[in-house]
């Protein structure tokens, strides 16, 4: 499951409305993460821009991975400018077990960093500034050589 939407996240809401879809699927563990800018380095926000295309095609990736073992995982994402101490990121894991649930999360929330379509710019006096000390290059990205 991916939902993008422009601004900051309801965490709340989001986190809510998942667990409501999933506490009858017979999972003892639902794991969220819920990623928050940081007031940090004289940045007023984030804001990001996502190539939906590619990130569904990851995440259902993900979710064939995850249905092999009776897992769900969604994930919500801001497209645009999101305000410090705001949520940009939201995702979950529903696992039967605990363990199943947190071992493949980990892996997950790490592959997203470094292999969602997503690119971040930080929010300074008004101006979107490309966050490139922070930002990792997408595999096969770049000009192809001959």
């Amino acid at each position: 499951m991916l939902e993008l939407y422009s601004g900051p996240l309801d965490a709340k809401e989001i986190v809510n409305r998942w667990y409501d879809k999933y506490k009858l699927k017979n999972c003892g563990a639902f794991i969220t993460f819920v990623g928050i800018v940081r007031d940090e380095d004289g940045i007023d926000g984030l804001s990001f821009d996502v190539y939906e295309p590619i990130l569904k095609s990851w995440l259902d990736k993900w979710n064939e991975r995850a249905k092999e073992k009776g897992l769900y995982i969604m994930m919500a994402h801001s497209i645009g400018d999101v305000p410090n101490h705001e949520s940009s990121y939201v995702a979950g894991v529903v696992s039967p077990r605990r363990r199943a649930g947190l071992e493949i999360f980990d892996i997950f929330v790490e592959d997203f960093k470094t292999k969602a379509p997503i690119w971040k710019y930080d929010l300074i006096d008004g101006k979107r500034v490309y966050a490139e000390s922070r930002s990792t290059a997408l595999p096969g990205a770049g000009i192809l050589k001959v």
